[in-house]
């Protein structure tokens, strides 16, 4: 039986044909999910996407025009139904900290207790808790004006919790925060909210953030829930090349299917057949866009001389940077750009490379299809890859279909 000191169990999220609309533009444009009990769901999008609005209207600091909310099987918002954000036991951290300027350190998170009707020891000895288990509690005399941002958003951490809520809700909280303290404040956020068994909602337009912290990723597009689904699985087999540039994409070309296959599929790029794995159904003759991820290219030594290689590029390096890892090379492949190529050692601008591209890498789509939500207003912003008109590579040597192995 649960006691006043241990975690809530988290609340069962449950969304159902949430709209919400602002003018002719649509917020949120029916979306369907359910988050369960103790789960992190990562809400991840660009800007516009609607991932503001969700987690808001889940706090009941927005209603919503149309659809319902449910909260552990208690209706939360349905038409007139709206039931205030006080009353849904949660708690939200917000990217721009949203702290008190007039109380203390202690003022501030102790505020969160005031509804719980605590004796005033339990309540301060609870606060003080939660500041010990963020590092703060030296501080627990000092204004927010005093604090660093991390400090503060610290503080803002240890006030979501400190009520033991049944649902924790993030607004991009580590959005004003340089790289590295972004990275020790991730790591304590998974902690912490692991630890307190709350159900946790989490929005980002950051997907190495996304995949770092999530059971379970949705994506989202115009308003519109493109994917849902565990993290391996998002990256692995993206629903749409809106979800898979949004993941991550070192370049894209276009092409028809050659011969499909059960493992890879076959398809001409220009003078050049490359193996792929096909995402959905394809058929010969399909035309598709095959984008290729970071993960899928390396540089090779010259191949000349040696047995016809397979799923090669060549081009000339455009651009390095080193990146501690080693360096990410910028090739031009005829008229394409494929960039962040991971090499250990750098190879100067100018220099002619070969870059094998790995098939379990290469995501091919038909382009046939109908097009996606959101498609065509994110062109190049989402990509470093500059798109043009399919044109003969450079193939050095063409590698058909027989030739080919998976």
């Amino acid at each position: 039986m649960s006691t006043p000191t241990q975690p809530a169990l988290g609340h069962h999220v449950q969304v159902s044909g949430a709209v919400k609309r602002y003018g002719d533009c649509a917020a949120l444009d029916g979306v369907d999910f359910e988050v369960e009990p103790g789960q992190f769901l990562v809400l991840l999008g660009p800007s516009g996407s609607g991932k503001s609005t969700l987690v808001r209207s889940l706090a009941g600091i927005e209603r919503l025009d149309e659809g319902q909310v449910r909260l552990s099987g208690q209706l939360a918002s349905a038409g007139s139904r709206h039931l205030p954000p006080e009353r849904r036991n949660l708690a939200m951290v917000f990217q721009d900290y949203a702290l008190w300027p007039h109380l203390t350190v202690l003022g501030n998170v102790g505020y969160a207790l005031r509804r719980r009707r605590l004796d005033k020891s339990s309540a301060r000895e609870r606060v003080h808790a939660a500041l010990e288990r963020v590092g703060l509690g030296r501080h627990a005399e000092r204004y927010p004006h005093e604090l660093s941002g991390g400090e503060q958003q610290r503080v803002a951490l240890a006030r979501a919790v400190v009520a033991q809520p049944q649902l924790l809700l993030f607004d991009e909280p580590l959005s004003n925060l340089d790289a590295d303290l972004r990275e020790r404040l991730r790591v304590e956020i998974a902690t912490l909210t692991r630890e307190s068994a709350a159900t946790a909602v989490y929005i980002t337009h950051d997907q190495s953030e996304a995949f770092a912290l999530a059971d379970t990723i949705g994506v989202l597009d115009k308003g519109k829930l493109i994917q849902l689904a565990g993290p391996e699985e998002v990256y692995r087999r993206p629903a749409t090349p809106f979800v898979a540039r949004f993941t991550g994409v070192a370049g894209e070309l276009s092409g028809r299917v050659v011969h499909p296959g059960p493992e890879h599929t076959h398809i001409r790029v220009g003078d050049l057949v490359l193996r792929a794995r096909s995402i959905g159904p394809v058929r010969a003759g399909d035309a598709v866009r095959l984008i290729i991820r970071p993960a899928a290219t390396r540089i090779t030594a010259d191949p000349h001389g040696s047995e016809q290689p397979t799923n090669v590029l060549h081009g000339n390096v455009i651009d390095v940077a080193y990146r501690g890892r080693g360096y990410d090379h910028v090739i031009a492949a005829g008229p394409h750009l494929i960039s962040a190529v991971h090499d250990a050692q750098a190879h100067p601008r100018g220099e002619r490379v070969t870059v094998q591209l790995d098939p379990e890498q290469c995501l091919a789509y038909t382009t046939d299809a109908p097009k996606e939500p959101g498609s065509g207003s994110h062109p190049s912003n989402l990509t470093t890859v500059s798109m043009n008109p399919v044109a003969p590579l450079d193939a050095g040597a063409a590698s058909e279909p027989a030739r080919s192995t998976s």
